[in-house]
């Protein structure tokens, strides 16, 4: 299953894990970066400093492991 991680980087370059939003869409394109971050905007407010704000797609297999992009991303938010 495709998910998205969504993050908040903070003053002092810290992240903060905001929450995991699985995709339900069946039409890949209603998917878009902005479809995404206004998931963003609904738990942040929109004056919560958005322009910090990213995602990142992971996927989630059939016993719940989580796969990253790449290892060096998955370094960084530890």
């Amino acid at each position: 299953m495709r998910a998205y991680e969504l993050y908040l980087r903070d003053a002092i370059g810290g992240l903060h894990l905001i929450g995991m939003l699985p995709e339900r869409r069946k039409n890949p394109e209603r998917i878009t970066d902005e479809s995404i971050l206004n998931w963003g905007k609904i738990i942040l407010g929109e004056n919560a400093g958005l322009s910090n704000l990213f995602f990142v797609q992971i996927t989630i297999d059939d016993t719940g492991v989580i796969s990253y992009p790449n290892s060096s991303f998955y370094d960084l938010i530890l």
